[in-house]
């Protein structure tokens, strides 16, 4: 599988995006109906969404207390940055 779809077929790059919205359980019926036919047939993005979810699994048993604070501002900082909107220059 690639990260470019044919007609209503989930591509990687769009089930990257996707992942936290699936594991909220904040996908349409059409969009989660793509997301687990990808599922069936791309073995990276079956590892891909396990790895989330172990992430998901492991970090769920933090409090907040169990993170140096240097840390938790470096990875609060890096999840700002990558959530910024691409700026465009023309």
């Amino acid at each position: 599988m690639t990260g470019v779809a044919l007609d209503d077929e989930m591509a990687c790059i769009e089930l990257v995006g996707l992942v936290t919205d699936y594991f909220e359980n904040r996908l349409s019926e059409s969009d989660r109906r793509r997301f687990d036919e990808h599922l069936a047939v791309c073995e990276p993005c079956v590892r891909y969404v396990e790895q989330f979810r172990v992430t998901i699994e492991l970090t769920g048993r933090l409090d907040e207390g169990d993170l140096d604070p240097e840390l938790r501002e470096t990875m609060l900082d890096a999840f700002r940055e990558f959530r910024k909107p691409e700026s465009h220059s023309d």
